[in-house]
């Protein structure tokens, strides 16, 4: 009886050799960052660095409130941190790079999760019971997205640098995002509306993913943490939709 346990235990244990003609699967190099769970990880992180970013942008947005000279002067601050020690605006170009690479790895860690899963079901079932839920959520992480990406660039060239600006590189920032949002540009407030609304749902889906993802999920903290993805999200939506409305109906002037 001993023997058999023995010979059962070491077939158990035994490496597993694989059929002739068939080679074994070599592991995927990288370790974990370049698996499934690493690059979840680094959506998650590179997520959370894009948050506060919007976060600090939010903020510093609803300084226009307060006057032309009250938003000129945080604008300014933003391009002097750190000085005389360091260069005019050496922290806020750090702060940008260091923002473009959360950007990049964010998107590189989506595209290449989305490829897996779609390598993973190379064959099409006949009969699709697909949620709806997930579906609506996957068209917008991936559509909403490129939107977001390309409006990004235009508020670059609209706000930052003044190349499509109707005052130019050379006015005050306050002048640029007023003159940018002025009535006679609708078209520009019903943009950054729709993209800032793509926005808020990007976040919504993004943030409770992170949760999961990260391990801070469980069923007795769901519904909180869904609320509180909401909550933030739609904070994110009325704080950066608020300057630019406010300006188009003529509040601000």
């Amino acid at each position: 009886m001993n023997v058999t346990a023995t010979i059962e235990r070491g077939a158990a244990t035994a490496p597993v050799i694989p059929p002739k003609g068939e080679k074994p699967r070599a592991k995927r190099p990288g370790g974990f960052l370049t698996s499934s769970n690493g690059k979840k990880v680094i959506m998650a992180v590179t997520g959370a660095v894009m948050v506060l970013f919007l976060l600090a942008h939010m903020v510093g947005n609803l300084k226009i409130f307060a006057g032309r000279q009250s938003f000129n002067e945080y604008a300014h601050a933003l391009r002097t941190l750190l000085e005389p020690i360091a260069p005019y605006r050496s922290l806020l170009t750090i702060l940008e790079i260091g923002l473009v690479l959360a950007v990049v790895l964010h998107m590189w860690a989506a595209i290449s999760l989305s490829r897996r899963a779609a390598a993973a079901r190379p064959v099409k079932y006949a009969a699709k019971k697909k949620s709806q839920a997930h579906g609506y959520a996957t068209h917008i992480m991936r559509y909403g997205g490129l939107t977001i990406a390309l409006f990004v660039v235009y508020h670059l060239l609209d706000l930052t640098f003044g190349v499509v600006n109707p005052k130019g590189f050379d006015s005050t920032p306050a002048d640029r995002m007023i003159a940018g949002f002025d009535p006679s540009r609708w078209y520009v407030t019903i943009l950054y509306v729709v993209a800032v609304a793509l926005v808020g749902m990007h976040l919504r889906h993004g943030i409770w993913s992170a949760f999961q993802t990260l391990g801070v999920a469980n069923r007795d903290r769901n519904k909180a943490l869904r609320a509180a993805a909401a909550l933030l999200s739609a904070l994110l939506v009325i704080g950066f939709l608020a300057p630019p409305l406010t300006i188009t109906f003529g509040v601000i002037q």
